[in-house]
């Protein structure tokens, strides 16, 4: 089993993100932030006061146009990452060059998270079976045993193929070769590989959150309601987007760290 060394992937990353920001930035805008912040201007009122409502009722209907456009967004933003992991992992490579190899790449990306998403359907599946078996002895206890299941499971699932994107961009191999390579080079380093997450999302989070709040009271102040939203969003997106920068070049150290090994 190889040694991952979260400190040294953070040290590495933090040089690497410096030295080639030029590169880096202007590819996660453009296929990472700006994405994000249309989709955002396009979600349906109905649905942002649903997901702002507690406790939130019956999910109201959703456009087919929204959710192309989230479908579009997801493979703009695999578009993206597969490009900055290229950058990240071949040193000297120009951003055209990572562009086609990430387009190349990507119809690998899509067939793994097409399969890894049937088979987490599936278990879902089982798992509500399950449920009603026991919510035929315990109905009390259904819910929160549910819950706890989904979430552990999604969470270790997620974690164990957080190499995927490196592995598909780094090598030839096919959607389930990906997946295999991915599952095993991850084994043995769940927990550090679950902390840098947690700790990159967290972060993440909170700076988006505080920096959309800011700027959405000052553009409040100089342009409007309307303005301070769309302000927010993008203010917000760009710091996302800047924390995701460093978060894949440290997965595309680990990544080499664990090929090494």
């Amino acid at each position: 089993m190889a040694t991952m060394s979260i400190g040294k992937a953070w040290e590495e990353a933090v040089a690497f993100v410096q030295r080639e920001s030029s590169l880096l930035f202007p590819v996660a805008l453009l296929f990472i932030a700006l994405p994000s912040i249309i989709l955002g201007e396009m979600t349906p009122p109905e649905l942002t006061a649903w997901a702002a409502s507690q406790p939130r009722g019956a999910l109201p209907p959703i456009p087919a146009t929204y959710v192309l456009a989230m479908l579009l967004t997801a493979v703009l933003i695999w578009f993206g990452s597969l490009a900055l992991f290229a950058l990240a992992l071949r040193p000297g490579i120009s951003v055209g060059e990572a562009l086609r190899l990430s387009l190349a790449r990507l119809p690998v990306l899509i067939g793994t998270s097409f399969l890894a998403g049937g088979a987490i359907a599936l278990a879902m599946l089982l798992l509500a079976l399950v449920g009603m078996v026991i919510a035929a002895a315990s109905p009390a206890l259904l819910a929160p045993l549910l819950a706890a299941a989904m979430v552990g499971g999604l969470a270790f699932v997620g974690v164990r193929l957080v190499l995927l994107n490196p592995v598909v961009i780094d090598g030839q191999d096919g959607v389930v070769a990906s997946l295999k390579r991915s599952w095993r080079l991850t084994k043995g380093h769940f927990w550090h590989l679950f902390g840098l997450i947690a700790v990159l999302t967290l972060l993440s989070l909170v700076a988006s959150t505080a920096a959309q709040a800011v700027f959405g009271i000052l553009g409040r102040v100089l342009v409007g309601a309307d303005g301070a939203r769309l302000i927010g969003g993008v203010v917000a997106a760009a710091v996302s987007t800047v924390v995701q920068v460093y978060m894949l070049v440290m997965l595309a150290r680990l990544y080499r760290q664990a090929v090494a090994g």
